[in-house]
């Protein structure tokens, strides 16, 4: 494969630094490209912000660092001049903002000039009562010739409303219209849990099925749980997911301070693909 980008930082080997390491951590994770046949490595990241209110400059090293092709944000801006401040964090972070951010109540999708969007939509998810508003940013991009159904989601808090998001999160990967498609988001529920499960049993869930890096990703100063996570449809091959700990750029103060939580990287191995 040759990558099809250049003056993005390469992938590099990650150490074992961080709690619940997986065992593909000395690996190193794939660096984007696209191969002879169209098919294409995708690096994803997904991170809940916090609304961009702990310190942005860690936040922008660590997304860059990355190099993601496409990233998406949980918690985004929402209020007083939100794109703006959306804009700004993605030109920080080398990307387009593309979908998402206060029209989703949180979710939002950013991605790198490499990534062609061919359509988007903007989801608000039926409300309880004196809970907050949630939403999905979604997406279909084209990288060569792979097409990519792309989601960003941030589940309730509550346990019932939690568990139907999750029901009308895979109706809406269903209702992409393509074959192949990822999911990233804050799940607010940990592996174990009935929400979490609902999606994993659809969608492959990335550490259960290629670990690489860390595994904990909330609270970044002791990371104890699990409950952002990045899936994807059968066909779409995962090369490495986990919280970037070791990552050359990423540093693990910056991990502390950009956020309340630890962001999820994944590199995916996306077939040519077509309408369904």
């Amino acid at each position: 494969m040759a990558a099809e980008r250049s003056g993005r930082p390469a992938s590099g080997t990650v150490g074992l630094a961080g709690t619940g390491t997986g065992d593909a951590a000395a690996a190193g994770l794939p660096a984007s490209a696209t191969a002879a046949d169209g098919s294409a490595v995708v690096r994803v990241l997904s991170y809940n912000i916090r609304s961009m209110r702990d310190d942005q400059a860690a936040l922008a090293r660590v997304i860059r660092a990355c190099a993601p092709d496409l990233v998406l944000v949980q918690e985004a801006p929402r209020f007083f001049r939100w794109r703006k401040a959306a804009e700004r964090l993605a030109r920080a972070g080398g990307l387009v903002h593309v979908t998402g951010g206060a029209t989703t109540a949180g979710p939002m999708v950013l991605a790198h000039l490499r990534a062609h969007v061919e359509r988007t939509e903007d989801v608000l998810l039926p409300r309880t009562p004196g809970l907050h508003q949630r939403g999905l940013a979604t997406a279909v991009v084209r990288f060569g010739a792979a097409r990519l159904g792309v989601v960003s989601c941030h589940l309730s808090l509550d346990p019932r409303e939690r568990y139907d998001q999750a029901g009308l999160l895979l109706e809406r990967v269903a209702g992409l219209g393509v074959p192949h498609a990822v999911v990233g988001g804050d799940l607010n529920d940990r592996p174990d849990g009935r929400s979490f499960r609902r999606v994993a049993a659809v969608l492959r869930d990335g550490w259960a099925a290629e670990p690489w890096g860390g595994e904990f990703t909330s609270t970044p100063h002791v990371p104890r749980q699990r409950i952002d996570a990045v899936f994807a449809t059968d066909g779409v091959e995962f090369l490495g997911c986990g919280v970037p700990h070791g990552l050359p750029g990423v540093r693990a103060e910056d991990l502390r301070a950009a956020s309340d939580h630890l962001p999820v990287l994944s590199a995916l191995r996306v077939p040519v693909g077509g309408t369904t």
